[in-house]
């Protein structure tokens, strides 16, 4: 019988128990780790490795944009910002262009971190005795 892996364990039950802001939380931060290891494969000439981890980093900003509301102004504008961040992934990967990976590096830090201060924003709310912050 084998032993199961004490951090996949973890890992997997965070995700079960995850509410979906921290799931989005975790796509993000997800996102990011792809993008680095692209720059690593990039960077070392392995082909496979970046391709690999651009596809990746791809099909999590897919799965963003299936989170989205585009009923309203906010899910339509995060839309069409998914959509460029698709776009220059898949021109970082034809050119090996990593300024293109820099790039959107930077925006999905800046949406991770804006997404972060959401949550601790909704905490804090949660558990004021007024619901303010």
């Amino acid at each position: 019988m084998a032993i199961p892996n004490p951090y996949q364990s973890y890992k997997q039950n965070s995700v079960n128990t995850a509410s979906p802001g921290e799931l989005t939380l975790m796509l993000y931060n997800g996102c990011l780790k792809f993008i680095h290891q692209a720059k690593k494969g990039m960077s070392e000439k392995n082909i496979q490795e970046k391709n690999n981890s651009i596809l990746r980093a791809q099909d999590i900003i897919r799965e963003l944009m299936v989170t989205l509301n585009p009923d309203i102004e906010v899910g339509k504008q995060m839309l069409s910002m998914y959509d460029y961040m698709l776009r220059r992934l898949v021109e970082a990967n034809i050119k090996n262009d990593l300024e293109i990976l820099d790039e959107v590096e930077g925006l999905v830090t800046e949406f991770r971190d804006t997404w972060k201060q959401v949550i601790q924003i909704n905490r804090q709310k949660q558990f004021s005795p007024d619901g303010r912050v």
